[in-house]
């Protein structure tokens, strides 16, 4: 699988311009559903059919941050606004790429104080000397993204948009190798998590599954003075008990844990204090779905160089083929 996450880090995906990432995935998943389709909010949406008619559905996030260009100055300079989670204070002489290629890099006007660094104080050069040759390259309303780079350690992996194409990977991963599972399985690729779930709602809302689960990536609390945290890179499968966005359901969480410990996969708990993923929009969806995340945890999350560890990836891979795999699901239908 990670030659599927360095595929996937590698395209480009904005939330609202999922169009180039899905067809990526498309590309590597179509032979093995059933079903395979795009819904009006750009969700990629793969069906395996299974022994029973209750629907499992499955969510991990196309879409990437990104900037979107709102001015062209007279001398060719770019004014950007925020595409989710971006922060000011790593933007400084990052690269950012657009659809076609066209390359730039973050600039910052004079600061009388680092506490003055925001977004309005930023630019974009692309190179260009004035506005007319920036208007051939790039227009008003157009997306960038992190320059692609994908690093393998041998033991971690360090690229840009591990959240959350890692999730995509090993959806991918796991409707590649399934055969014929207890539930009718829903893979969701879903589009615009990073501005509020919003994929996963419509999707959530079409579909209407008995039981879901979000794969997204999660924080750390490893590094250097960090937020305190218990998820560490190298312990494990994460486990979501709560976030900003939701509290998963108590019987999923169990479930997970009961599986990991049978099948003896090294899993830890994560309590987030910030952030959200699919399973916000899912379980409020109708009258109401149950629904938990099982996290890959990462470091430098909405950074151009996050990072995870290979043996954690796995373990998620693991536990989530186990979780589709048990007919004891029903418990929770």
């Amino acid at each position: 699988m990670i030659e599927l996450l360095e595929k996937f880090t590698a395209g480009f995906g904005p939330a609202g311009e999922e169009s180039l990432i899905s067809s990526i995935i498309r590309d590597e998943i179509e032979e093995y559903c059933d079903e395979l389709k795009t819904d009006n909010l750009g969700n990629l949406i793969a069906i395996k059919r299974g022994k029973s008619e209750n629907k499992i559905m499955l969510a991990a996030h196309m879409d990437e941050i990104g900037i979107m260009i709102t001015h062209i100055d007279d001398d060719g300079f770019l004014r950007f606004t925020p595409i989710g989670g971006v922060n000011a204070g790593i933007l400084r002489h990052k690269k950012f790429v657009f659809a076609d290629g066209t390359l730039g890099t973050i600039g910052v006007e004079k600061l009388d104080s680092i506490k003055d660094l925001k977004l309005e104080k930023l630019f974009l050069d692309i190179g260009a000397a004035d506005k007319d040759r920036a208007e051939k390259q790039v227009k008003v309303g157009d997306s960038a993204v992190y320059q692609k780079n994908f690093h393998n350690t041998s033991s971690r992996i360090i690229a840009n948009s591990l959240d959350d194409r890692a999730g995509c990977a090993l959806l991918t991963g796991l409707l590649r190798d399934l055969e014929k599972p207890a539930h009718d399985i829903y893979f969701v690729f879903t589009a615009q998590e990073e501005v509020g779930t919003r994929g996963a709602g419509t999707a959530a809302y079409g579909i209407e599954p008995d039981l879901a689960l979000a794969v997204d990536v999660t924080g750390t609390g490893d590094t250097p003075e960090a937020h305190t945290m218990d998820v560490k890179l190298g312990e494990g499968a994460a486990i979501k008990v709560m976030d900003r966005g939701s509290i998963s359901h108590p019987g999923i969480k169990k479930f997970l844990v009961k599986l990991a410990e049978e099948a003896e996969i090294p899993y830890q708990y994560e309590v987030l204090e910030f952030g959200a993923t699919d399973a916000r929009a899912i379980q409020l969806s109708r009258s109401g779905i149950p629904s938990g995340t099982l996290s890959i945890p990462c470091r430098y999350i909405h950074s151009p160089a996050e990072m995870l560890d290979i043996e954690d990836f796995k373990a998620c891979s693991s536990l989530l083929k186990e979780f589709v795999n048990s007919e004891q699901i029903d418990e929770f239908i």
